[in-house]
């Protein structure tokens, strides 16, 4: 089911939404809520915005090994991407990989 719908570019092309999926299992509780600090304000600046965030509940089929879970929308799979390996982002990865184990997707949303 679409949110919003397909975005348009300048040439006519139909651009979906894409869904940054990321599951967190905590390291180091302080460096956590440090990370999260930080990098929460790179998101809007890309475009992007959080739709979901919290504890997981519970696993109905196979494993997942996370404590919480986060969802943000963005325009398309490259704007996702921009963020991702934007300068304000990658300065965080050492701090992140110190705080959590994370594991991250992008989806696409379908026409």
């Amino acid at each position: 089911m679409a949110i919003d719908g397909p975005f348009s570019n300048h040439q006519g092309n139909s651009i979906m939404a894409a869904y940054f999926i990321g599951f967190a299992k905590v390291q180091d509780a302080g460096k956590a809520q440090e990370y999260s600090a930080k990098a929460g304000p790179t998101i809007g600046p890309a475009g992007g915005s959080v739709v979901g965030r919290g504890k997981l509940a519970e696993v109905l089929a196979g494993a997942v090994d996370a404590h919480s879970c986060l969802i943000v929308k963005f325009a398309s799979v490259d704007a996702a991407k921009a963020w991702y390996n934007s300068p304000a982002y990658q300065a965080l990865i050492p701090l992140r990989d110190e705080a959590i184990h994370s594991t991250f997707v992008l989806i696409e949303e379908p026409n």
